[in-house]
């Protein structure tokens, strides 16, 4: 008899293994068609993992942060899955969840366009409609490396086992940690948003990638009032505020920095001067101090050790100034 409990200590008995996805179902036909993923000992699966002896288990679906992760993560394979049906010499590299989104860098001899994305949104939409089922595989890495697809999937394995790969498939192979949605069909709310360059691994001396980011809902209702809350940011954007009301601008000479028009500088005058007086008021004393300092110093302080590559740096009357 294996016994399965569940996160209120109550106790289900089976008397055969069975997958993470049936416990669901015997919890309840919305819960299984909710299930994303389950929590077993404490670890997130799959819910094709299959159930073999006692265990505790908790059935995860998208309203909660770790089903959401897992939507998002599974949408990021169905943008790789659309580029590469799309453009099949885009070589795939690595796609991670990030706050409210995903991204997944390519690399591809021309850099994708607004069009471009329309298309590949498209051809998601039509993948997730297909409802392909998500199906995770573990071989030896030998044989991993020996698969068609891996020479643009080298380099992104997660090395969970020095000696074995873990690979997705969902008429597409992905090597990935997991876990996935159980099938294409659970992703059901998701918009591309942008393409930006970034570095192999985030490092200058490596080639210059293209990343598509994305965000994705547990439905179409959250999805819509995410969209709508990006609308209303930008109304309000501090940039476009600035020119509107003849503040400031900003240059392409100075980057983040302002150029401050009257009417701003005097707004930021009197702001500047408030503070100054609540200070006092408090107690607090003001200094100035240099802009430019001689590097002995923040030699000193550990500034330099630590933050030397991303400091100003000068040289005058033979000495580095930072």
């Amino acid at each position: 008899m294996l016994v399965v409990t569940l996160p209120d200590g109550s106790e289900r008995h089976f008397d055969h293994p069975l997958t993470a996805q049936e416990v669901a179902a015997s919890l309840g036909t919305g819960l299984a068609r909710a299930a994303v993923a389950a929590k077993v000992d404490g670890r997130l699966v799959d819910t094709s993992t299959l159930l073999d002896r006692d265990v505790t288990i908790a059935i995860i679906t998208g309203d909660s942060p770790e089903g959401i992760e897992v939507i998002r993560h599974s949408t990021a394979h169905l943008l790789a899955q659309a580029v590469k049906q799309l453009f099949p010499e885009a070589q795939v590299t690595i796609g991670p969840v990030v706050d409210d989104g995903f991204y997944y860098d390519f690399a591809y001899t021309r850099p994708f366009t607004p069009d471009d994305l329309e298309v590949i949104q498209a051809r998601m939409e039509d993948l997730a409609t297909k409802d392909f089922p998500v199906e995770r595989s573990v071989m030896p890495r030998d044989e991993a490396v020996a698969l068609p697809q891996w020479g643009t999937l080298q380099g992104r394995d997660h090395r969970l086992d020095p000696d074995r790969r873990y690979l997705y498939r969902q008429r597409f192979i992905d090597p990935c940690r997991g876990p996935h949605v159980p099938s294409t069909g659970r992703l059901k709310a998701f918009r591309l948003m942008k393409v930006a360059g970034a570095y192999w691994r985030g490092d200058s001396r490596n080639e210059m990638l293209q990343r598509i980011y994305g965000t994705a809902w547990v439905d179409r209702k959250q999805l819509k009032e995410y969209l709508h809350r990006l609308e209303e940011a930008e109304k309000r954007d501090h940039r476009r505020l600035g020119r509107q009301l003849d503040l400031f601008h900003h240059q392409e000479e100075a980057p983040g920095m302002v150029f401050w028009h009257d009417k701003g500088w005097r707004i930021y005058q009197v702001i500047e001067q408030y503070i100054r007086d609540l200070l006092r008021e408090n107690g607090y004393q003001e200094v100035h101090t240099p802009e430019v300092i001689d590097r002995s110093l923040w030699e000193r302080s550990g500034h330099w050790e630590k933050f030397r590559e991303a400091m100003f740096t000068t040289h005058s009357e033979n000495r580095d100034r930072h």
